[in-house]
């Protein structure tokens, strides 16, 4: 072999070594945007955000947030109510693997519960999906139905419209805020530890009217009152966490199943309400969503 000849040997060496790194660069660059997308879908996941993967490649499919509200020791109680803050506690759970950002309160004031309300609506955006939930006393007052919480120091009914934090004013702001969907359920219908102060009294819930793209789903018929088992969870929170455990399920069949499901192991004593204006299909189950595309 001439000079030459090494020469130009030396020279394609350097140029497929080149090559063979820029490939190994290439390759590096590939895998490491691949696992950053693995990561981003992770995080959204953790927080809120649905992802729908396509290769690898995660589109956003809209926020899931949640208000999770267990009120448990009620000052004027005979005793506490242990059921809303296990069920506060197990909701939670569930919808945390289901890929909701949940906000979780127990025994909340109303300075706490009107900080929660506050943290929801600045999370709020017009691709949300938004739950609220609230375990504990409730109190009709009008034709409204408010949450009771804790600290509440109730005599007539213009303290429950002051004290109290109505479903209604959350479900109004769920709605000027843009949500997509807006689903509730309230575990709420007790016989309260207030109704022998009142001259007249109404037991039981109001009914609670849905705005639009809204789901709601009520422990007992408007008017009835119903009594905690001696289970851990609620017959309500029970029957529900059963039905969100399965994969892939319609909202509006889980409360509609929930409510059946509720209606025949109480023998129909209890008989829950489920109010339903979607417009759209809302799925649970992580990563399963339909936006409706």
């Amino acid at each position: 072999m001439n000079l030459r000849q090494l020469r130009v040997s030396r020279r394609s060496i350097g140029i497929a070594a080149a090559l063979a790194g820029t490939v190994s660069l290439a390759i590096g660059a590939h895998a490491a945007l691949s696992l950053r997308a693995l990561d981003a879908a992770k995080a959204a996941v953790a927080t809120g955000q649905v992802t729908e993967s396509v290769g690898t490649e995660f589109v956003r499919k809209g926020s899931r947030l949640a208000l999770v509200i267990g009120n448990g020791h009620y000052p004027d109680a005979n005793e506490p109510l242990a059921q809303p803050i296990n069920d506060a506690r197990a909701l939670t759970h569930a919808l945390r693997h289901d890929g909701f950002d949940v906000d979780v309160v127990e025994d909340a004031s109303k300075d706490d519960m009107t900080r929660a309300v506050d943290r929801l609506k600045s999370k709020i955006t017009p691709d949300s999906v938004v739950m609220l939930f609230f375990g504990g006393y409730g109190v009709q007052a009008g034709s409204e139905s408010y949450m009771i919480p804790v600290d509440a120091a109730i005599w007539k009914e213009s303290d429950v419209r002051r004290q109290g934090v109505s479903v209604e004013s959350v479900l109004d702001m769920m709605k000027a805020q843009g949500a997509r969907a807006k689903l509730v359920v309230v575990d709420a219908s007790r016989r309260n530890p207030y109704e022998r102060r009142f001259r007249a009294y109404s037991h039981g819930l109001a009914p609670i009217n849905a705005p639009d793209s809204a789901l709601i789903l009520s422990s007992a018929t408007p008017g009835k009152v119903a009594d905690d088992s001696a289970e851990l969870n609620s017959v309500l929170v029970g029957e529900l966490l059963n039905q969100l455990g399965k994969e892939s399920v319609g909202a509006e069949a889980v409360f509609n199943k929930a409510r059946v499901a509720v209606s025949r192991v109480s023998d129909g004593a209890q008989v829950p309400s489920v109010s339903s204006s979607l417009l759209e299909d809302v799925r649970f189950g992580a990563l399963t969503e339909n936006a409706g595309s």
